[in-house]
């Protein structure tokens, strides 16, 4: 009667891990496929905002408003942890540095002279970074997700291939793509004691004190921009939904299905970018790009589904 007795009660907790398991790896998607679709919504923002706001001070004041925006749910975890923080002061200011101060200054700087789109296609090459870093970590890809990421790379290869628009501004973009993919294999390497929204209140905070000098070089150089609603929506818009939302949903996505994956997703921005490009500030988008779709999609469910 033991044995029926422990059969009996432990057969539901075991049903009830199955669920979990299945889900992570959804959820992990889910939060890797939001944040892209937001993320290419800050490229438009920038191309839109090249001649009206200085790219240092895009970045900076980005950075400043998504602080504001995380604040009351982090700062006070954040304080509570400062010395864990300050144990591993290095590995978050390198986070800071490549994910926050140095990626979307970047970004802002191509977009002076680079179409929206042309960047988003440029910016795809960041998942395959990820899957280097990932497999020099000790990761194994596996023949599925490689064969998944190597058909997205090649629609967005076909993509660039079939009119994109260059210059020599979008030579800052394969930099950005290398610091974004450096940011995401970084992450996988957070401590586990340290809290989402915590860590993501500290990454902004360094970033922007870290984009502290730049800001005020510019100030001096350039000038400020005028605080009109044609620069300030734009910006609150890359500040709470663009980076707060984004990189919390990034964040979780990367701890629950890894770099590699959740990269295989991001496959997914050129086209989103294109499109709205396209719809918001009228750049032309052929039909090269809407061909390369599927493929891009193909190569996105291939990398991106479980391996029984």
């Amino acid at each position: 009667m033991t044995a029926v007795a422990h059969r009996t009660t432990t057969a539901p907790a075991t049903r009830s891990t199955r669920p979990g398991r299945s889900a992570a790896p959804f959820a992990g998607l889910t939060c890797a496929a939001l944040a892209t679709v937001v993320w290419s919504g800050s490229f438009v923002t920038s191309r839109g905002l090249h001649d009206s706001v200085p790219p240092v001070q895009h970045a900076f004041w980005r950075w400043v408003i998504a602080l504001l925006a995380v604040a009351p749910f982090g700062a006070r975890q954040a304080w509570r942890q400062r010395h864990l923080f300050r144990r591993h002061a290095r590995y978050v200011l390198l986070v800071s540095l490549l994910g926050v101060a140095v990626y979307n200054t970047l970004v802002n700087q191509a977009a002076l002279t680079t179409p929206a789109a042309t960047m988003g296609m440029i910016m795809a090459a960041s998942p395959v970074l990820m899957a280097v870093f990932d497999r020099l970590g000790g990761v194994r890809l596996g023949a599925r997700r490689t064969a998944g990421l190597l058909l997205a790379c090649a629609g967005v290869a076909l993509l660039v291939g079939g009119g994109a628009d260059f210059s020599a501004g979008a030579l800052w973009m394969p930099a950005a793509a290398c610091c974004f993919a450096g940011y995401s294999g970084l992450l996988r390497r957070r401590p586990a004691a340290l809290g989402a929204t915590a860590f993501l209140f500290t990454t902004f905070l360094a970033g922007a004190v870290l984009l502290l000098p730049a800001q005020a070089v510019s100030l001096a150089v350039q000038g400020g921009f005028r605080p009109v609603p044609g620069t300030v929506l734009p910006l609150l818009y890359v500040g709470v939904v663009s980076s707060a939302l984004a990189f919390f949903a990034w964040n979780k996505a990367v701890a629950l299905i890894g770099a590699t994956r959740a990269g295989v997703v991001y496959y997914l921005q050129p086209v989103c970018v294109a499109l709205l490009s396209w719809a918001v500030l009228g750049e032309r988008t052929g039909w090269p790009q809407l061909l390369c779709l599927g493929l891009v999609l193909a190569g996105v469910v291939l990398g991106a589904g479980t391996r029984r």
